[in-house]
């Protein structure tokens, strides 16, 4: 199985050590809001994933077959297995290591499994996709 691509994240404020300019599909990132604009919705592919690298640590940003996106952290809340790599059905994802279903909307272990893992916040804005690492300023 082809490993998802890779792009590096650097949150406003909070900047990665060295990272100053951060790129996906030859693309300059960009933030709004506490939004970064991640990828064109056409570069994750459907029932696939891209990894966001951040100081999150790894973000998985998945595509469903009815192009909504989602995004978890990459681990598993079993044994930490990389999701990125798993396989995409419905609004789940099947971890390739033991083959939890983890849910894509809410990060949780489908049953009778248990656990969770982090979910953050993606928009779909004119077929880019966006993802909230940051709280948005207080208004």
């Amino acid at each position: 199985m082809n490993q998802p691509e890779r792009v590096t994240v650097a949150v406003p404020g909070n900047p990665a050590p060295g990272v100053q300019r951060n790129y996906i599909g030859g693309a300059a990132m960009t933030a709004t809001g506490g939004w970064q604009k991640i990828c064109a919705l056409e570069e994750i592919p459907r029932l696939g994933a891209r990894v966001v690298k951040s100081v999150h640590g790894n973000i998985a940003v998945f595509r469903t077959a009815d192009d909504a996106a989602f995004a978890l952290a990459d681990k598993c809340p079993h044994k930490g297995g990389p999701l990125s790599q798993g396989i995409v059905f419905g609004r789940k994802v099947a971890c390739p290591l033991h083959g939890w279903n983890i849910g894509l909307e809410d990060g949780n272990a489908m049953a009778p499994d248990k656990g969770c893992t982090r979910t953050y916040a993606v928009k779909i804005e004119d077929g880019v996709v966006f993802m909230q690492l940051v709280p948005p300023p207080s208004q």
